[in-house]
């Protein structure tokens, strides 16, 4: 990062004193966001495919390592190597070769007669091992130098400073360079695991593609992540004067299955030769007695490898357990998540896998937290949401452009933090996706995710015409949105073409229509309704979904059916005059609206209907809008009627709906009356519309989208072949 490599550079100007000053209240700061991946990072805990457990059948590991960053360090190593030979353990110490310091070799020699481990602690420690590969390559040689005179095996970084690749031209057995979760670091990337790992040779070649000279890592090398908080962060960044943190950390490993590697440094250790309590110090007290507490608690249930032990043991598995980061991933959107089905189907399953989802959303009310995990998914809710009655332009687009502001200095802070690997972007507005600025400017890939198309959804909302200076600077919009995204997701194919001719993606554009999520949306039994027979519509109360439509359609079921009621579940623009027309149409007791409610509760709501509507207009937007609302219902078993629209003829057929002409109330009327009046072709309509949805479901394209993220975290940025493939081609 551009920050590390200026601050490496000045930081040998800086005093001690001020640069302990200033990381200290920002790691003060950073403690109080972080609460929920430090100290335990939710899902480190999974162990490896094919994990074979730890030898003799112990239930976890303990791996004691030591880095000797100065003088005053190397002073105290014999103190520290007694110490823990009292307590019957063994650890590696982790030497600078060419830092401030000599390391005599009669140390070296004295702690591996002991039992002991030498390590290489970077070359010069100074923050540049990794500013170039070029540079890299010149210190590997140094560092080989060392590791083959002193016999060593592994190899840790200064900083926690990291580039798994690189590391295969190190003559090494192990790196201990990682760790599963420390978003004090200044590379906080972790490895989200409290297992070792295998990191393979790519083909068996060195990254610039020249066949490596190394021999203990030309297959491959073991990285080692600590998994306990170094003491350096405890003890003088966060002022600790307890070992409570480790202690609920290892026992939360132990119980896991896991390895605990330990991070200490005899510089920040007090021993005989300074008094207690010096700043920049802790007493070595606080980790015996750790050690004492942990060696009685758990005795003959850990293995307590040195870290070229553990290295050994995982290199010679038939199956060598490997890592993939969890990614991190960021979501914008200008919605209520708990309500918008497509953004939280994309979440959920990132989530599930591992990876760690941020969602930037709207509050449905005052009385929501800010802050919440669903599903594995932390929800940031920064503005709340808009009353839904907007009539003006520019009341509607303030919100927008308010929300813009507050999503990019959320996602900024946050990036900075800990950096994400991809950010997923939802329309509308179009200009959203700018709110990406700086994850983009670090080289993090950007998906825009087209819901709605601006340009016609602009003209039917407002009901002005598609001509004009307005339609020209959204056009304009959605051209320079889509050119800022590496990737654009279109939710029907109708919208694919003419979206990739108006912004020049050929190419960069993929479908995926808003499939139905099986594990909600499904078949279970109906609650009984007294004798009614429910009608349901449940989605946005905007004019061009046609509900006024609907509602002159219920005056004529409503006069022949007197149990039929009519229920409306949304909020939008449109609802104050939907209930107006309620009233002067004399529907007060048939007709009743709800507020909107979450995808969970509305999967419920739908599956007791006996009758679902969707009476879409086919203007120039409503055409070609796909409905969720259509899918779900099939999903749930229950018949619905839906407008003849373009895009509705497109994935749909009458075997599976029950089409009627868009816009004429008195066709809408005659289709309800007939199926509410006809319980044997609700059946059958039923029957071969969860077919229709079982087979269209969400499960069906979840792994498209996986491999569409992964391709656009990986260097080439390759889509997958099958993201090319139409997903809901219409019945024929």
């Amino acid at each position: 990062m551009l920050r590390n490599t200026i601050y490496y550079r000045v930081k040998p100007f800086i005093p001690q004193s001020i640069r302990t000053a200033v990381r200290r209240r920002v790691a003060s700061r950073l403690r109080e966001t972080v609460a929920d991946i430090w100290p335990i990072m939710p899902g480190s805990e999974r162990p490896p495919q094919d994990w074979p457990g730890w030898p003799g059948g112990k239930k976890f590991a303990l791996v004691l390592t030591h880095d000797v960053e100065g003088a005053a360090g190397l002073a105290r190593c014999r103190e520290l190597m007694n110490l823990e030979m009292e307590l019957d353990v063994r650890s590696s110490f982790n030497f600078i070769p060419e830092g401030g310091y000599g390391v005599p070799g009669e140390l070296r020699e004295e702690l591996t007669t002991n039992g002991f481990e030498v390590g290489i602690h970077d070359l010069r420690h100074d923050g540049r091992l990794f500013a170039s590969r070029e540079a890299f390559n010149r210190n590997a040689a140094r560092i080989n130098h060392y590791l083959r005179d002193w016999g060593a095996a592994g190899f840790r970084s200064g900083f926690m400073l990291h580039n798994l690749d690189w590391l295969h031209e190190l003559d090494v057995k192990y790196d201990a360079s990682t760790f599963d979760t420390d978003p004090f670091e200044p590379q906080p990337e972790g490895r989200h695991t409290i297992f070792p790992f295998w990191v393979p040779r790519p083909n068996g070649t060195s990254v610039n593609g020249q066949h490596s000279l190394s021999n203990s890592s030309s297959r491959g090398y073991v990285e080692l992540p600590y998994t306990l908080p170094q003491d350096s962060t405890l003890f003088l960044l966060l002022g600790e004067k307890t070992t409570s943190i480790w202690k609920d950390k290892l026992e939360w490993i132990a119980e896991h299955g896991g390895m605990a590697l330990f991070i200490t440094h005899p510089d920040y250790m007090t021993f005989s030769d300074r008094p207690p309590g010096r700043a920049g110090q802790y007493p070595v007290e606080l980790y015996k007695s750790l050690l004492e507490q942990f060696r009685c608690k758990y005795a003959g249930q850990y293995w307590q490898p040195l870290p070229k032990e553990m290295a050994a043991f995982v290199a010679g598995l038939p199956r060598r357990p490997t890592n993939v980061r969890p990614k991190r991933v960021a979501m914008i959107s200008h919605s209520v998540y708990t309500s918008d089905n497509r953004v939280r189907r994309y979440a959920e399953c990132l989530a599930a896998r591992g990876d760690r989802v941020d969602v930037f959303a709207l509050r449905q009310d005052r009385d929501a937290s800010n802050r919440e995990t669903i599903e594995g998914v932390r929800i940031f809710r920064i503005q709340d949401r808009a009353a839904k009655g907007e009539r003006l332009k520019l009341a509607y687009l303030w919100p927008l452009l308010r929300f813009l502001a507050v999503s990019s200095t959320q996602l900024s802070r946050r990036h900075l933090q800990q950096p994400y690997d991809i950010v997923h972007v939802h329309n509308i507005p179009d200009f959203l996706v700018f709110a990406a600025w700086y994850p983009k400017l670090t080289g993090v890939p950007v998906i825009l995710d087209i819901h709605d198309i601006v340009p016609e959804f602009f003209a039917s909302k407002f009901r002005v015409p598609s001509t004009g200076i307005t339609r020209k600077a959204l056009m304009w919009m959605e051209r320079a949105s889509a050119a800022f995204a590496d990737r654009v997701i279109i939710a029907n194919h109708l919208w694919l073409d003419k979206y990739a001719q108006r912004t020049g993606l050929n190419g960069r554009c993929a479908v995926f229509i808003n499939h139905v999520d099986a594990k909600l949306f499904r078949c279970i039994p109906r609650l009984g309704q007294n004798g009614r027979q429910i009608v349901l519509y449940p989605g946005g109360l905007q004019w061009h979904q046609g509900l006024d439509i609907a509602l002159h359609a219920f005056e004529h079921v409503a006069r022949n059916l007197p149990t039929v009621e009519f229920h409306i579940y949304g909020d939008g623009s449109a609802k104050e005059s939907l209930v107006r027309l309620t009233g002067e149409l004399g529907l007060n007791d048939r007709v009743r609206f709800f507020e909107p409610r979450t995808v969970r509760e509305i999967a419920t709501i739908m599956a007791n209907a006996d009758l679902g509507v969707v009476p879409k207009r086919a203007d120039s937007f409503g055409d070609e809008a796909y409905s969720t609302k259509i899918m779900e219902f099939m999903a749930v078993g229950v018949p619905v009627i839906v407008s003849s629209t373009k895009v509705d003829r497109y994935y749909f057929n009458d075997s599976v709906v029950r089409f009627f002409e868009p816009g004429n109330a008195d066709a809408l009327a005659r289709e309800m009356l007939l199926l509410l009046r006809d319980v044997e072709s609700r059946k059958r309509l039923a029957a071969q519309a969860s077919k229709y949805a079982a087979a269209h479901c969400w499960e069906t394209r979840k792994a498209d989208y996986l491999a569409l993220v992964d391709s656009l975290c990986t260097s080439d940025g390759q889509a997958c072949a099958s993201l090319e493939t139409p997903d809901g081609a219409g019945l024929s």
